[in-house]
């Protein structure tokens, strides 16, 4: 198991629809996200800062094939093309990225 974290800002204006959007995910996209090997997602919101804090373990083998799948699928296209319009990706991101991984320093079981 492998633990990820990212973070991307939100636009203020679009707060009320993106939480709206992640109490009623669709549940095609859940379930692509446990076929994706991903267990205890989480997404946090920091305000007044207005930035999304991602978190998720991965208990896969091929994180690049599982996530290459999940991008290639039709229901989460569709789930990103809704959500994404919300999003304000970091300018410090790396190429390829939309949401800014970030590195673990600390953990505590």
């Amino acid at each position: 198991m492998k633990r990820y974290g990212s973070v991307i800002g939100i636009q203020a204006d679009k707060l009320a629809e993106y939480k709206a959007l992640h109490a009623a995910v669709w549940p095609t996209v859940l379930a692509q996200i446990s076929r994706s090997h991903i267990r205890n997602y989480t997404i946090y919101l920091r305000e007044p800062e207005n930035l999304l804090f991602s978190h998720f373990e991965y208990h896969g083998s091929d994180f690049a094939g599982d996530m290459a799948r999940m991008a290639a699928d039709p229901e989460t296209q569709a789930w990103w093309a809704v959500c994404s319009p919300c999003q304000v990706p970091l300018a410090s991101r790396q190429p390829g990225e939309h949401w800014a991984s970030m590195e673990e320093v600390f953990h505590c079981d």
